[in-house]
């Protein structure tokens, strides 16, 4: 196939439109005005979010096109299911090489596209222009008149919960590096999943006080957790469920499992805290979670194994 320089702006764009499916009774007018409008909200409020993804950075060996425009949508879909929010549409402004091969582009959009179908919304405009390589993504959300989740409302007392496995993308990463088999864990690093389902459930509830995505680790979310809420926590190794391919990828490493595990990112599972007396509420919401802590007057996260009590540290991803 021919590259970008050589098909053009104006024609690549025409031929992302075939890939973008509209699908979404929230979106009034999608790509291909001058601007998108959409609707779905009830209470005048929206909520936004951007965050950008590299080649250089974000791609790791191996990675295809398609899992690398899943993971661009999928890294701003997380960040509102942290606040509990019901997508609304995304919006992609795209960087790349002039001499890369149209295909890859039609890849990257289908991967975005796909990844939007998974959090029921679509892409709702966005832009192209060559460049270095990376892909600078705008969510939109809604609460439906529910108050946001944030990282500010932990309260003393507060149980500490967190949603699916920990440390599946630090192995797949590991397993790329070092050539090892562990094929979930790597599609765990190539297909991280937005828990937007799960971040509407937790504000459906009215259990929730705080909530905050794994993106950049187990460890960091608590210690920002803490920081913004102005308390402390006391997490216990023993019950955080600590992915599969953890263990075998640190012991063939010479890794801490615990560094890979609390400090190394990737995840995209939800933290948060709910008040104690309400965990019915969770349970009938049917979301799937973990118990790793609670909430206490101090003012960082401390962790426990065996006896032992230490001060997290800050991720290293």
């Amino acid at each position: 196939m021919a590259t970008l320089k050589e098909v053009g702006e104006r024609q690549l764009i025409r031929n992302m439109l075939d890939i973008f499916r509209p699908r979404s009774r929230d979106t009034e007018i999608g790509p291909g005005d001058d601007a998108a409008v959409v609707g779905g909200i009830i209470d005048g409020r929206v909520v936004v979010t951007t965050d950008t993804v590299t080649f250089e950075r974000h791609k790791p060996r191996g990675m295809t096109w398609e899992q690398f425009g899943w993971t661009a949508a999928a890294v701003n879909f997380s960040d509102l299911a942290s606040m509990g929010a019901r997508p609304l549409g995304f919006l992609a402004a795209m960087a790349l090489p002039a001499e890369l091969d149209e295909s890859a582009l039609y890849d990257i959009a289908s991967g975005i596209d796909q990844c939007c179908e998974f959090c029921h919304t679509e892409v709702i405009g966005g832009d192209t222009k060559p460049g270095t390589g990376l892909i600078s993504g705008t969510a939109l959300g809604t609460m439906d008149g529910r108050p946001p989740l944030t990282r500010s409302a932990a309260q003393p007392g507060d149980i500490v919960a967190v949603t699916g496995s920990i440390g599946n993308a630090a192995a797949g990463f590991a397993a790329i590096q070092y050539g090892l088999r562990d094929e979930d864990s790597v599609f765990s690093l190539m297909v991280p999943v937005p828990r937007t389902e799960e971040g509407v459930k937790l504000s459906k509830s009215g259990a929730v006080h705080s909530c905050m995505d794994l993106s950049d680790g187990l460890a960091n979310a608590a210690l920002t957790v803490c920081r913004r809420s102005h308390v402390g926590m006391e997490l216990e190794w023993e019950f955080i469920p600590v992915g599969a391919g953890v263990e075998p990828a640190a012991a063939q490493t010479g890794q801490d499992p615990k560094d890979l595990a609390l400090r190394w990112g990737g995840d995209y599972e939800l933290l948060f805290t709910f008040d104690r007396g309400q965990i019915q509420k969770l349970y009938d919401a049917k979301v799937e979670f973990s118990i790793i802590g609670t909430v206490t007057n101090d003012q960082r996260p401390f962790l426990n194994d065996g006896g032992v009590r230490t001060e997290m540290k800050d991720g290293i991803y």
